[in-house]
């Protein structure tokens, strides 16, 4: 830092090479050392900022940064897991984390689907072999709400890690190790960047020894981020909890809209009661986002929620999520459930930052248009 130089933004530092003042000074240097600057990819000062404050954030200790959430994903899989172990993922898990446990087979890892909310139960899943446990709160397009605490605590019984995607709740309605986790990970690419622009994930833990297994892990895949984009995600970072809770009240009164029209079969968002899971959301979260899906009326051909999803103006059609615009897509469950009840078509809402008089009046004039029996 230059003498007498302060600010409230954290500098951009950017650097592959770090430079060492002698021989010894560059034999000494240890990865496992976090007080020490080896190389670009184990971090700068812009990027160890960042993750000490994610790892705050979610109560933690220690913060790995990843160039996306699904390489997060991947670390931690790799990282833990090795040819004849097993895995647990649940049913309703986020799509490429689906195609990741059905990937790890050609490693000789067992990969199985467990019911989301089956809580204590999980423990007859629990094999030798096994030793990780995903969870995933709520699931990211069909919402069920796990039991954490039981789900975890039947792991721990067992000597089993649990691993949490935490993306849905941004780490602040949520707290994953005051309910028993190992491992959070989020897909800063959403909430925490905010601006739809960056690509990011990280990995926190408490456990040292855990976090330097994920480390190595990180450092033989060669996973590393961007100084700029750690500082974009940074400059975002403060206004996370305040651009949750508007995105939050703003989806919920548009889920409870939804909830009344006659176009709709289910709104599933688990502050709603009838939600799967509602009862573990009201216990153990602080607040609901802006993320929730809905199941349309069966009457309705695929041709004509497609064009109620192309007849909307304000929302706009693409993945991802938690930045300030509002967005919509299809999903085809067939393929990413083992068991799924309901025969309609299931949309996805994002609600953003706009007004919510404008995205509901936007909805109504999309559905008298396309969704006429």
């Amino acid at each position: 830092m230059l003498a007498g130089w302060d600010a409230l933004a954290a500098p951009v530092t950017r650097a592959a090479t770090v430079v060492h003042p002698s021989t010894a000074s560059l034999r000494a240097v240890d990865w496992r050392k976090p007080a020490q600057w080896s190389y670009g990819i184990h971090g700068t000062p812009v990027s160890r900022t960042l993750g000490a404050r994610l790892a705050a954030l979610e109560g933690g200790d220690h913060a790995l940064l990843q160039p996306s959430g699904l390489a997060a994903i991947v670390n931690i899989s790799l990282g833990l897991l090795q040819q004849g172990d097993d895995v647990l993922i649940p049913d309703n898990v986020y799509g490429p984390s689906r195609e990741h446990g059905d990937w790890l087979r050609k490693f000789g890892i067992s990969a199985r689907y467990y019911d989301p909310l089956m809580g204590a139960d999980i423990a007859r899943l629990i094999q030798p072999n096994t030793r990780l446990i995903w969870i995933e709160a709520p699931g990211s397009v069909t919402m069920e709400v796990p039991d954490v605490r039981a789900i975890t605590s039947a792991a721990r019984a067992h000597g089993v890690h649990t691993a949490l995607d935490n993306t849905w709740s941004a780490g602040v309605a949520f707290k994953p190790f005051d309910h028993g986790c190992d491992i959070s990970m989020q897909a800063l690419t959403k909430y925490p960047s905010g601006g739809s622009d960056v690509l990011m994930g990280v990995t926190i833990t408490r456990d040292y020894d855990l976090h330097l297994k994920l480390k190595r892990a990180r450092m033989m895949l060669g996973f590393n981020v961007s100084a700029d984009d750690c500082a974009l995600v940074l400059r975002n970072l403060p206004s996370t909890a305040l651009r949750y809770a508007a995105h939050g009240r703003s989806a919920l009164a548009i889920a409870h809209w939804l909830k009344m029209r006659s176009e709709i079969e289910k709104v599933l968002h688990p502050a709603l009661p009838d939600c799967g899971g509602h009862a573990h959301w009201k216990r153990d979260f602080s607040g609901s986002g802006g993320l929730f899906s809905v199941v349309f009326n069966a009457a309705f051909t695929q041709a004509q929620t497609d064009a109620f999803i192309e007849g909307l103006t304000l929302f706009k059609i693409g993945f991802s999520w938690g930045g300030a615009h509002s967005l919509v897509a299809p999903y085809e469950l067939s393929a990413e459930r083992n068991t799924w009840p309901h025969r309609g078509a299931l949309v996805r809402f994002f609600i953003g930052l706009e007004e919510e008089n404008d995205l509901r009046a936007d909805l109504e004039h999309s559905m008298a248009r396309h969704l006429t029996a």
